[in-house]
């Protein structure tokens, strides 16, 4: 808020609630709207042990009032005033107006987001933001609110995939309010719809996400679009300066700020492309896909962000989308060539910063097209992990695609039990979803795969595999649990937790927060049984656990 430009047509009390078009400024300043009675459901202990945080804090008066939206009583330095951004759209590299309720652009953006504090945490700097705290001019006419069912997802989602080592923004505290409630659509009790069917009241949330910023490539695409249609006299100004923001806040330790702008801007899309072709890997390398993968929902500082149709892949399916409304262009394995297409909204972006450095421009040009190499090689190198080797081997890898569809297998369970190295496929068979084990030539194929990989790992370590000594075998099983986790977010683990929760009982939440933060872990037997296990044949198809909507 010192260093951007504030909307001229801002409110300086922060009262602005209602969908209006923001022309120019990189925030609109807005106060949050608290939720009634607020209770409290959970914090990140982790993440609050990492801050410096006493776990006591979570429950205290003043926190949860601060984190539950009321704003109103903060003392300074603090503001009583959060702030809420615009951005723009593309869906898979096509621009799009319509979307934005007044067919500009200049509605779209933090429609129920709003960040609350920035500040330098034991030397990390930090943005606190509050989703589900009511309206702010980008809310296209919606009321603002986060549910508890999508809150909980979230909540849970951004921890997990931190531990499991996946870039992503981080979960603070979630609380939800004990008497105000909404209307969502969403789906029938077993039912096998596409789309949500009735509307159902759901008690309102408030979740707090943390990161270093909360800048989207959708971000500077609205101020590289007004830039390049010269929309008013400071269009280049804001661009630059939203720019050198995001270098500030996500590139700081690795460009050097003496540098002119169109170095600083090479180097920010060589080191973002690198960031996001290793995310994407990661997602691919856990199961996640993102469902959603629009250039606003890519964050600039290339980490997971906005958890909303997400889901965890379980039977192996390239073209898996957790998202009804996503088609195959977010699909799972189709993530790098989404991230691409972002990626070239955030070069289209960037551009008119270099239009009086031809040199810069071809550097940039070079870097837009060399995107789909790095992401392969990102690729490669993922892929090879996951099955323990030193370098990746395209043909292994082919054969075992076509089994694990031929097959339908379990992505985390097949890959967790391949690093226990199997002397026979009988472990593999554990994740096997259909009567595959009964066909004799699929299960010669598997041996005869098996045998190939046995080979190539001891190539690639050198270890041989069938006379190796227990602690050779040990090293490499230990090395590729390291990369395979055993647990992961499944959509039915999530349902009986935020369904308990509605009845005020958060026991099922905080034994997910316990085992999801562990996610490579060996757990407890108990855990072990409830946790480590295919998705039962009776919940495939069903409306709201294979698949969601995108109302929250």
């Amino acid at each position: 808020m010192d260093t951007l430009n504030c909307d001229p047509d801002a409110k300086e009390n922060g009262i602005d609630h209602f969908p209006r078009q923001v022309f120019t400024g990189h925030y609109v300043p807005v106060n949050p709207t608290p939720i009634k009675d607020p209770q409290y459901i959970a914090h990140s202990k982790n993440f609050f042990s990492e801050l410096g945080f006493a776990d006591s804090l979570a429950e205290s008066a003043d926190f949860v009032s601060m984190f539950s939206g009321d704003t109103s009583n903060i003392p300074e330095p603090l503001r009583k005033n959060g702030w809420a951004t615009g951005y723009a759209l593309s869906i898979y590299g096509t621009e799009y107006y319509q979307q934005c309720p007044f067919n500009t652009g200049n509605g779209y953006g933090d429609g129920r987001a709003i960040s609350i504090f920035e500040g330098v945490i034991n030397g990390q700097r930090w943005e606190m933001q509050l989703k589900g705290a009511g309206q702010t001019p980008y809310c296209r006419g919606a009321d603002g609110r986060a549910v508890l069912r999508s809150s909980v997802r979230e909540f849970l989602a951004q921890e997990h995939m931190h531990a499991l080592g996946v870039p992503t923004s981080r979960s603070l505290s979630l609380f939800t309010s004990q008497t105000e409630k909404v209307k969502r659509p969403w789906f029938t009790q077993g039912s096998y719809s596409k789309d949500p069917e009735v509307m159902i009241d759901e008690a309102v949330a408030i979740s707090t996400r943390v990161a270093p910023s909360f800048l989207r490539v959708g971000q500077l695409e609205l101020f590289g679009r007004r830039a390049r249609k010269k929309e008013h006299p400071k269009a280049m100004e804001e661009l630059e300066k939203i720019v050198l923001h995001l270098i500030d806040r996500e590139y700081s330790d690795v460009i050097d700020n003496n540098l002119t702008t169109a170095e600083k801007v090479v180097l920010l899309a060589n080191e973002f492309c690198s960031r996001l072709t290793s995310l994407v890997a990661n997602w691919i390398r856990v199961g996640y896909c993102q469902g959603n993968f629009n250039s606003d929902n890519c964050a600039a500082g290339g980490f997971t962000i906005d958890y909303g149709p997400f889901g965890f892949c379980e039977l192996f399916d390239p073209k898996y989308q957790p998202w009804t409304g996503g088609g195959v262009h977010f699909s799972f394995l189709n993530q790098p060539k989404a991230a691409q297409r972002n990626f070239n909204s955030f070069c289209m972006a960037l551009e008119p910063l270099l239009q009086s450095d031809q040199n810069a421009l071809t550097q940039l040009d070079d870097i837009k097209n060399g995107f789909s190499k790095v992401m392969q090689e990102q690729m490669e190198k993922m892929w090879a992990s996951k099955l323990g080797l030193a370098t990746f081997d395209t043909v292994l890898f082919n054969e075992l695609v076509m089994l694990m569809i031929q097959t339908s297998v379990d992505y985390t369970i097949f890959f967790r039990e391949l690093s226990m190295i199997p002397e026979e496929i009988s472990p593999l068979v554990e994740s096997f979803y259909n009567d595959s084990f009964y066909n004799e030539k699929i299960l010669k194929s598997w041996s005869e795969w098996l045998e190939k990989w046995k080979s190539l790992i001891h190539h690639s370590n050198p270890i041989d595999i069938n006379a190796a000594s227990p602690e050779s075998r040990e090293k490499l099983s230990q090395q590729m649990k390291r990369v395979n986790p055993k647990y992961t977010l499944r959509e039915w683990f999530l349902v009986p937790a935020y369904k308990q929760a509605t009845d005020g009982d958060y026991t099922l939440i905080r034994e997910l927060q316990e085992v999801m933060t562990k996610p490579y872990d060996e757990q407890s037997k108990e855990m072990e049984e409830k946790y480590y296990r295919e998705k039962p044949s009776e919940l495939f198809d069903i409306a709201g656990i294979s698949h969601v909507s995108c109302s929250s």
